[in-house]
């Protein structure tokens, strides 16, 4: 059972029953990330979402942490390239406490001179921490090959020069301007009444204000750049990234069961060949990122510098392959199926419903529509996967990255 409420200010309210349970995860998600951020705000989402844990004119931020520990709940958050969410779960008893706290921390955090100083340490260690595990920091040199240094292509983190000229001023100029009631979804999922999911958002959120909501605009232009990192480590990391459909495409399923069949799985091409039979890699797999405007089907894998080239040539054989001879129809029946299990699983989690619902509110403003999804993916033919490869596989149109001890960056 799923119902929606908007209120009065615009903040628009889905939740998802789920009888039978015991638990409910409530988010609170905001249209906004690193794609939206100019250059000198580069970074100041994830810093914010740091920041809102850090204390209000009620609590400070070891109250606020000790609050939901009190009640058993978990709470946490994580920004996105295009979406913050802030989310807490609670067993059922409790949920009423756990979005108060919640809320608290959303809309009256007060970003105390002290912390914002502490914050800046954290986030900067957080950044080298990314600087030091190289698999993340060649997906984000991807990002960047492919779409540059602005909207897609920033580093969610941001620079380092930035983090540390952060100001309370800027956080509060930046959260008027995104943090708007239009801009805002609160999600339940779980064991939760939606009359009383409504109220509860009412209580807290039905008073916040905001001015009218202006959407910043993306100049999105793709690249085919190449990113090389040389670092003294014991592995050297590569990424290729091709164009592919954004979120609403009518090709979105095809794209992912395609995926899947690539690098989705042990049962993947890209497994099967880089890893179990020429033993080249430990990771190799693929995945796909889907956007308003675009998307980009990512190829990676990790190996010994010593067989870095044998890898790539491996990688890229498994590719022209995939796009030549397509897929088998035993490999489209296995990759149907894997997808249509994925989403019957996420049925019976809250939060992967919390955020399910809740990104389809935000995003699209409609309901998931978990019928209509099955069906578009049952409807699948063999053909459908074999066009969309013929589409995204588009060797000339490729951005890469690579990182490691090497002479040179690999290519395909």
């Amino acid at each position: 059972m799923v119902t929606t409420t908007t209120l009065s200010n615009g903040v628009r309210v889905i939740t998802k029953r789920m009888e039978g349970l015991l638990s409910v995860t409530m988010g609170v998600l905001v249209g906004t990330g690193s794609a939206f951020e100019r250059d000198e705000e580069d970074g100041i989402s994830h810093f914010i979402e740091h920041m809102q844990f850090k204390g209000t004119d009620k609590y400070t931020a070891f109250e606020l942490s000790d609050a939901f520990d009190a009640l058993g709940a978990q709470v946490n958050a994580f920004t996105g390239k295009d979406l913050t969410c802030y989310y807490a779960k609670s067993t059922s008893d409790h949920m009423k406490e756990a979005f108060s706290l919640l809320a608290e921390l959303f809309l009256r955090s007060t970003f105390p001179e002290e912390e914002m100083g502490r914050e800046k340490g954290v986030v900067l260690e957080e950044i080298g921490m990314d600087e030091d595990t190289p698999e993340d920091l060649c997906l984000d040199l991807l990002s960047r090959a492919a779409f540059g240094g602005d909207n897609y292509g920033r580093n969610i983190l941001g620079p380092a020069e930035n983090v540390k000229g952060f100001t309370r001023g800027q956080l509060f100029a930046y959260k008027k301007e995104r943090y708007c009631p239009e801009n805002i979804v609160i999600s339940f999922a779980g064991n939760i009444e939606p009359a009383l999911a409504a109220e509860l958002a009412e209580k807290e959120f039905g008073a916040m204000a905001g001015e009218k909501f202006i959407q910043r605009e993306k100049h999105i232009v793709r690249r085919t750049e190449c990113i090389f990192r040389q670092k003294p480590i014991e592995q050297a990391h590569f990424a290729f990234g091709f164009p592919t459909v954004p979120r609403d495409s009518k090709d979105l399923a095809a794209v992912q069961v395609m995926n899947m069949i690539l690098g989705g799985g042990m049962s993947s091409r890209l497994f099967k060949r880089v890893r179990e039979e020429l033993g080249l890699a430990y990771s190799v797999y693929s995945y796909t990122s889907h956007y308003e405007e675009t998307g980009l089907l990512t190829v990676y894998a990790g190996v010994n510098p010593k067989k870095a080239e044998d890898a790539a040539r491996a990688v890229s054989a498994v590719l022209q392959e995939f796009k030549k001879e397509g897929v088998s129809k035993e490999e489209f029946l296995r990759g149907r199926e894997t997808m249509k299990a994925g989403s019957i699983f996420a049925q019976e989690n809250t939060s992967s419903q919390m955020l399910l619902y809740g990104k389809q509110m935000l995003y699209k403003n409609e309901v998931y529509d978990f019928e209509k999804r099955m069906a578009e993916i049952s409807a699948l033919t063999r053909e459908d996967v074999m066009r969309v490869i013929e589409d995204d596989l588009d060797f000339s149109a490729a951005a890469s990255a690579c990182v490691g001890n090497l002479k040179a960056p690999l290519s395909l």
